[in-house]
C-alpha cells in the first residue's frame, strides 16, 4: 500500500495533468473525470457516455482505444480529429486497463495533444499524394528501379510507350529488358560519367528502347542515379516519346524540299519564257522560208531530202517552244465549270485509235456524282493527254491502265487517278519527274517538258498531284483538284514511294 503521503501527491498530479483524463466502465460510461479543456463540468459527466459527451455521438467509436482494451486486456492507442470545433487538431488517445484479480474491471482514456507531429504527418501524406499525382499525370513515362533492377514507379505514360500494363512492370518487369542487347550498360556507364550533366546525371540522352512486342522506339532519356550518402540505391529515367517530332522533323523537311523545288521551277518558268519568246521569231522564219524555198525552186532530190530534215527540226523546236510556253502560263485561260469525266473520256476517244494504244486494256471507274470543276478545259485536255500518253508509252504498248475518279468531300476535290502496270519508275528518278527538261527517254524522243506541263496546270489550278511507284509495280499519278478556285493559291506538288 502507498503511503497517505504519496497519495497525496499522485491526486495533486492527476489533478494537474492538462488533458482530459477519464475512466470508462464496459458499457462506456464516464466513472471519474478529470477534464480541465472540456467546457462540461467533471460532476455532470459522471454517468454519461464517453461519445456522447465529448464527440456527440450516439455510439461508440469505431477506433476507439478503449474499445481495444476491453477487448484485449492491453494499453492501445488511437488518433482522433476535433469534429466539433472543425480545427486542425488531432488528438492522440491514450487507453490503458485498470486491473482486478486479473480482470478489467475500468479502462482509463488519456487525451494528449501532438498537434506539430500530426501536422508534419499530414504535409508529408499530402506531399507524397503530389509527387504521386504528378509522376502518374506526366507526359513522359517515367520509371525507377531499384540496385536489382526491380522496377518500382511505372506510370501511365511509361505503360503507353512500352506496350506493359503499370501492374505487369511493377510486378514482373526487369528494367534492364527495355533496352536493346548492352544498351542499358551504355546508360549506366554515362550516368557515372561527367559528360552529360554530372556524374549520376543523364540529359537528352538519344538511346532506343524496346516496345513489349520487339519494336525498337526512339528515346530522348533523362536520367538520375537516387544516393543515400554516397551509396546508390535506385536510377530514374523519364523517357520522351520521340517518333512524332521525328515524323514532324521529316514532314517539314520533306515541306523545305519542296518549297525549294517551287521556287526552282519558278525561276526555270521565268528562264524558259524568255528564251521561248527569242526563238518563235526566227523559228518562224526558217520555217517560212524553207516551206519557200521547196515550193519555189526546182531541187535535187538530195538537197529537197536536206530541207525536209531541216523543216521537220524547225518544227520541233516550234513545238518545243509552244510546250515551254504552255508551261510558264503565258497563254490567256478561259476558266468555267467543267465535267473531268468528258474531259477523260474525250482524250481517250482521240487517242484509242492510234497503234501505241491497241495492245492496251483501258479501265475506267468514273464518279457518276462527280461535280463539275472550275477548270480551262483546253488545259484539262492537255493533263491528261500528257499523263495517259505517259503511261503509254512506260507500258511499250502492252498492259492496263486504270483511270477512276472520284468526290472527295473532305477537302472538297474532284479526286482522279490514273495508273499503270508498267515498270515502274526508279527511286533515284521519282524526286525528280516533275522537273522541267528531266527525262528519261532516249535523245530526240522527249523534251522534257510533259509531266512539267502538268504540274503546272494542277498548279494553276489551285490542286495537288502524287506521284507513287515502285520498281515492277507500275505507277499512279492522283491529282486532287478543287471544285472552285482557291483564294490562298494552295498550290502543292509530293512524290512517294
Amino acid at each position: 500500500m502507498q503511503a497517505e503521503n504519496d497519495k497525496k501527491y499522485l491526486l495533486r498530479a492527476v489533478d494537474a495533468f492538462p488533458h482530459r483524463m477519464i475512466v470508462l466502465s464496459r458499457d462506456y460510461r464516464v466513472l471519474a473525470a478529470c477534464s480541465h479543456v472540456n467546457s462540461t463540468p467533471d460532476a455532470a459527466m459522471l454517468g454519461r457516455f464517453c461519445h456522447e459527451v465529448f464527440f456527440r455521438r450516439s455510439d461508440p467509436c469505431a477506433d476507439c482505444a478503449v474499445k481495444t482494451v476491453w477487448e484485449t486486456g492491453r494499453p492501445a492507442w488511437s488518433h482522433r480529429r476535433d469534429e466539433i470545433s472543425g480545427a486542425e487538431k488531432v488528438s492522440c488517445l491514450y487507453a490503458y486497463p485498470l486491473l482486478s484479480g486479473g480482470e478489467v474491471e475500468a479502462v482509463v482514456s488519456m487525451e494528449l495533444d501532438l498537434p506539430p507531429v500530426t501536422r508534419v504527418e499530414e504535409q508529408l501524406q499530402r506531399s507524397n499524394a503530389l509527387l504521386r499525382n504528378l509522376i502518374i499525370s506526366a507526359l513522359d513515362g517515367v520509371i525507377a528501379a531499384d540496385k536489382r533492377g526491380k522496377v518500382i514507379i511505372f506510370n501511365d505514360a511509361a505503360a503507353e510507350i512500352f506496350g506493359y500494363t503499370v501492374n505487369e512492370a511493377l510486378e514482373h518487369l526487369d528494367v534492364r529488358n527495355i533496352y536493346p542487347d548492352g544498351m542499358e550498360r551504355a546508360v549506366m556507364r554515362q550516368l557515372r560519367s561527367d559528360v552529360h550533366g554530372g556524374r549520376g546525371k543523364l540529359r537528352s540522352y538519344q538511346v532506343e528502347i524496346l516496345h513489349r512486342d520487339g519494336r525498337r522506339i526512339p528515346i530522348n532519356l533523362n536520367a538520375a542515379i537516387v544516393y543515400e550518402g554516397s551509396t546508390e540505391v535506385a536510377t530514374i529515367g523519364f523517357f520522351h516519346d520521340m517518333r512524332d517530332t521525328l515524323r514532324m522533323k521529316k514532314e517539314l523537311e520533306k515541306t523545305q524540299l519542296q518549297l525549294l523545288q517551287a521556287e526552282k521551277m519558278a525561276s526555270l518558268g521565268k528562264l524558259a519564257a524568255g528564251v521561248a519568246h527569242q526563238l518563235n521569231n526566227p523559228l518562224g522564219g526558217v520555217v517560212l522560208f524553207t516551206k519557200l524555198v521547196l515550193e519555189d525552186y526546182d531541187l535535187p532530190p538530195g538537197v529537197r531530202e536536206d530541207l525536209g530534215r531541216v523543216l521537220n527540226d524547225a518544227e520541233r523546236c516550234r513545238e518545243t517552244v509552244k510546250e515551254l510556253l504552255e508551261f510558264t502560263r503565258q497563254t490567256r485561260h478561259l476558266m468555267r465549270p467543267h465535267d473531268v469525266n468528258q474531259a477523260i473520256s474525250r482524250t481517250l476517244f482521240l487517242l484509242m485509235s492510234q497503234s501505241l494504244f491497241q495492245d492496251i486494256t483501258i479501265e475506267t471507274e468514273f464518279d457518276p456524282q462527280l461535280p463539275t470543276v472550275h477548270s480551262d478545259i483546253q488545259q484539262m485536255n492537255h493533263l491528261f493527254m500528257n499523263i495517259i500518253l505517259n503511261a503509254a508509252q512506260a507500258l511499250s504498248g502492252r498492259g492496263r491502265l486504270t483511270i477512276r475518279t472520284a468526290y472527295v468531300p473532305e477537302s472538297g476535290c474532284a479526286r482522279i487517278e490514273i495508273a499503270d502496270t508498267g515498270p515502274g519508275i526508279p527511286p533515284d528518278v521519282l524526286p525528280h519527274i516533275f522537273e522541267p527538261f528531266f527525262t528519261t527517254k532516249d535523245e530526240g524522243q522527249g523534251t522534257g517538258l510533259g509531266l512539267s506541263l502538268v504540274y503546272g496546270i494542277v498548279e494553276n489550278h489551285g490542286g495537288r498531284i502524287k506521284a507513287f511507284s515502285e520498281l515492277g509495280q507500275g505507277a499512279r499519278f492522283v491529282i486532287e483538284l478543287p471544285l472552285t478556285p482557291r483564294a490562298d493559291g494552295d498550290r502543292a506538288r509530293e512524290q512517294e514511294t
